[in-house]
């Protein structure tokens, strides 16, 4: 079934959303769960969230690309159940690698008042993701967005351990100086 008509499902209010939903993203939403929680219960408790969280956010929202809109959901789901826990032993303490790495080139934003900041970070980001080689985004996304460890990349891509970690220091120094450039006090 196609996104479309997915989403004409559930403004329908036709539960039957929700079985094709789990039957074209199930796969690709546990696993953005499972890189982040690597727990079994866990991220099927994730996925089944991200289920509810779009069968009340659609409508209004009408997500332009389904595929995006429901990952979106897993991960920011599976990002509060990773800090609900918290602990180095959970994730194999790969989420906590993962994002001191990005740290280091990326500005933390906390208040309430610098979300127009986190905006244009995001825009910032989209825009330096753009301009990166296919690959070269591909191994970013990997690391920072679906939280995969080096060896699955480098496994992924046919690519050597060494190679996807200079691959990302490369790729984390670009996008430091890329922010720098656009005024982006890191």
């Amino acid at each position: 079934m196609k996104d479309t008509e997915i989403i004409d499902l559930y403004w329908a209010r036709d539960q039957q959303a929700i079985a094709e939903t789990q039957k074209a993203y199930g796969k690709y939403c546990y696993s953005i769960a499972w890189h982040i929680l690597f727990n079994k219960e866990d991220s099927d408790e994730c996925v089944n969230d991200t289920w509810l969280r779009a069968w009340n956010a659609i409508p209004p929202k009408r997500p332009g690309r389904l595929e995006v809109f429901l990952g979106t959901i897993t991960r920011n789901l599976s990002l509060d159940r990773w800090k609900e826990r918290h602990t180095m032993k959970r994730g194999n303490g790969e989420m906590m690698l993962a994002l001191d790495e990005l740290a280091e080139c990326v500005p933390d934003m906390h208040g309430t008042e610098e979300q127009v900041e986190a905006a244009e970070l995001e825009r910032l980001l989209n825009e330096f993701l753009h301009s990166l080689p296919e690959r070269e985004c591909n191994v970013f996304l990997r690391r920072y967005w679906y939280v995969e460890e080096y060896n699955e990349i480098a496994k992924r891509y046919g690519m050597k351990l060494n190679t996807v970690k200079t691959c990302l220091f490369r790729t984390r120094a670009k996008l430091r100086s890329y922010l720098e450039e656009e005024g982006v006090i890191v």
